[in-house]
């Protein structure tokens, strides 16, 4: 998704008052001033939104990371990934798949299937949205379980009827703490995580997570967006144009093989179009040694 658009409605800001309507009139004022061209005062209103909600529902602090005017967080905040995605539910799958083309669970199916990998009794899909890859993985998988941080989202996933678990959460807050009822930890022979590095930032925790709940000699599969080296001047990952983190390849390959991974196959491809342009990425399959 993206979230070059979102600005909060007048009917939400009349129907908010006292601190919430002014979180709304700073942040709308900001998206104003940022298109007017002013982008001190996009700033200024940035991060008076900021300094209303610490949470930062809106994602402000990536907004202030892809101006230039802050440093890019860890990752982007929980609340703003879960309120973004809640929003769009209904029409996620229009959006992400007939708007901006997104066909990255398919290039991943494809992709197992020339590597020879599979099938996989256990895949754990992290950022699942209303299941395309777990769709795509059907047929090359017996178990699936599912994971998101936008309750709407896993409402719609569970319709589709692919996944045999669904979790409302986080993706390395459940690597690091997902336990079954009876306080197992349950491992899994692939993780597929196809639209999540765009919302991680730093990956050296989710890595560690995922060479934790793998069996042994398990995959993991993942999609990264990407800028050209002199945009990233030398960051191991930085928030890009679109308001999404984009990944160095050097820093992608160096984690993996620091978290315990060997990489099966790292191919260039299109993430997805922005305003009818491609977003190159890369379309990544490692193996825990």
């Amino acid at each position: 998704m993206n979230a070059d658009d979102d600005s909060y409605s007048d009917e939400e800001a009349e129907d908010q008052s006292g601190e919430n309507a002014a979180l709304a009139e700073a942040y709308n004022r900001g998206l104003a001033l940022q298109k007017a061209g002013d982008r001190g005062g996009a700033i200024a209103a940035f991060r008076e939104a900021l300094a209303i909600d610490p949470d930062d529902t809106g994602g402000v602090s990536i907004r202030l990371a892809a101006m230039g005017a802050g440093a890019a967080p860890a990752k982007m905040p929980d609340a703003y990934v879960a309120t973004l995605f809640d929003q769009h539910a209904d029409v996620f799958d229009e959006i992400l798949v007939d708007e901006l083309g997104y066909c990255v669970p398919l290039l991943l199916r494809d992709l197992i299937g020339r590597l020879g990998a599979g099938p996989f009794e256990r895949v754990l899909d992290l950022g699942c949205g209303t299941g395309l890859t777990g769709m795509a993985l059907a047929d090359c998988s017996t178990h699936r379980t599912g994971v998101d941080l936008s309750e709407r989202i896993v409402e719609l996933a569970f319709d589709r009827q692919v996944y045999d678990d669904l979790y409302v959460g986080e993706a390395v807050e459940f690597l690091q703490e997902f336990e079954e009822e009876d306080g197992s930890r349950p491992d899994w022979t692939l993780i597929a995580a196809t639209d999540v590095f765009p919302y991680l930032g730093a990956v050296e925790a989710f890595l560690a997570g995922a060479a934790e709940r793998l069996e042994a000699r398990g995959y993991l599969a993942f999609s990264t967006e990407t800028l050209p080296a002199e945009h990233l001047h030398g960051q191991p990952y930085m928030v890009g144009p679109h308001n999404r983190y984009a990944q160095d390849e050097s820093y992608i390959r160096s984690a993996l093989a620091e978290a315990g991974f060997e990489i099966c196959a790292m191919e260039q491809i299109t993430v997805r179009l922005e305003e009818g342009s491609p977003v190159p990425g890369h379309l990544v399959m490692a193996r825990l040694v």
